[in-house]
């Protein structure tokens, strides 16, 4: 019995689960960022016609969004999880705290757009131009557009430093999500595609991993 549970542990510490939860995590936010943004018009005080011609994709993006969450929460398990006794509290709590503020703000910017599109079938001559649709509209756009992506580069660039002494990553990865990071900190108000930044840098470090994971099997044994 003991047995078995030593092997079920060892198989669920694998870093095979932070590759292919932070590959699946970027490709479902980069869907989702990329149906958002071919359906909704960048400003955020428009009139809404969208309601009647893009409904469809953005509601798919909308239910793409627990999944993408679900995928991001183990790939942040598994990567301290991997970190072990490596982990430091300062940089743990910021790296968690600020991973936990992003998923938050992008779960309730979602549930504001859904909460739009579920009002305007209902009653859509009323929605249209009013000022209840302006103000879920602005409420999201504020919440990921200032606060979500802020957050995406804190999460960034605290992993970056825990990477850059613990060796979690190569060097180069860790300098590249600093670079990264400040442009989502800082220039992400200038870059409409900003957005983007954070699921390709994810991405770049779970297949970093899972080539580490095939090139020493025998830590998986």
């Amino acid at each position: 019995m003991a047995n078995d549970s030593a092997l079920t542990r060892r198989s669920l510490k694998t870093p095979k689960a932070a590759a292919i939860a932070g590959i699946l995590f970027s490709m479902l936010l980069a869907a989702n960022f990329w149906l958002l943004r071919a359906s909704l018009p960048a400003d955020p005080l428009e009139p809404g016609q969208w309601l009647a011609t893009s409904s469809y994709p953005v509601t798919l993006a909308l239910n793409l969004v627990p999944f993408a969450g679900i995928a991001f929460l183990w790939f942040i398990g598994a990567l301290r999880d991997r970190l072990g006794p490596l982990e430091d509290r300062f940089f743990a709590t910021v790296f968690f705290g600020s991973a936990l503020l992003f998923l938050a703000m992008l779960f309730a910017a979602a549930a504001t757009i859904g909460a739009i599109i579920l009002t305007f079938a209902n009653t859509p001559d009323e929605m249209l131009n009013s000022t209840t649709f302006r103000f879920g509209r602005a409420v999201a756009y504020n919440v990921v557009n200032i606060y979500a992506i802020k957050m995406a580069g804190v999460f960034m660039f605290s992993t970056s430093m825990v990477a850059l002494y613990t060796g979690l990553t190569p060097r180069w990865i860790a300098v590249l999500g600093f670079v990264l990071a400040g442009i989502l900190l800082v220039g992400s108000y200038y870059i409409s595609w900003s957005f983007l930044v954070m699921p390709v840098w994810v991405f770049v470090i779970s297949v970093c991993i899972l080539f580490d994971v095939f090139a020493r099997p025998e830590q998986e044994a």
